[in-house]
C-alpha cells in the first residue's frame, strides 16, 4: 500500500468529489488544461478520459502532470497535485469511469459507446491553501 503523501486532513479533502482541473504538457511544451473528475485512490489519484483526448497524448509523450482541486462550497480551499502518470490501461470494463461517475454522479457512467482509459498518476509535491492560508504540512 502506498504511503500517502498527504496530511490526514488533506485525505480527506482529497476523498471528496470536488472540482478539478489536470494539466499536462502538450508537444511544443505549452500547458494544456481540462477539467476532469478524479479519485483519491490509496495516495494515487485515479483519472479517466475518451481515447480520443488531446490529454492522453500528451500524458503518453509527458507523464508530467498537475491536478489543481477546489473545494465544492469555497475555492478558499484548494490544492495541487504535481505527479506523474505511472500507469496507463484501457478500462475495457468501463470500471474506471464507472468508479468515478457513482463518485460524482452517485451512478455508473451512461455513455457506453466511448473508448475510455485509466490514468493513475503518483504525486510527486503538492501545495494548497485552507480558509486563506498555506495548508499544514505543505510538501511544495
Amino acid at each position: 500500500m502506498p504511503k500517502t503523501p498527504v496530511p490526514q486532513e488533506l485525505a480527506e479533502f482529497l476523498a471528496q468529489p470536488n472540482p478539478s482541473a489536470i494539466g499536462t504538457i502538450d508537444p511544443d511544451g505549452a500547458p494544456h488544461t481540462a477539467a476532469t473528475w478524479y479519485l483519491w485512490d490509496d495516495g494515487r489519484v485515479l483519472v479517466n478520459m475518451a481515447d480520443t483526448r488531446k490529454r492522453l497524448d500528451h500524458m503518453r509523450q509527458d507523464p508530467r502532470v498537475s491536478l489543481t482541486i477546489m473545494g465544492n462550497d469555497s475555492w478558499y480551499y484548494q490544492v495541487t497535485l504535481r505527479g506523474r502518470v505511472a500507469e496507463i490501461a484501457d478500462d475495457d470494463d468501463f470500471s474506471g469511469i464507472d468508479r468515478l461517475s457513482t463518485h460524482y454522479m452517485g451512478n455508473p457512467y451512461s455513455a457506453r459507446h466511448q473508448k475510455r482509459v485509466n490514468a493513475w498518476i503518483e504525486i510527486e509535491s503538492w501545495y494548497g491553501w485552507s480558509g486563506g492560508a498555506p495548508w499544514a504540512g505543505e510538501k511544495s
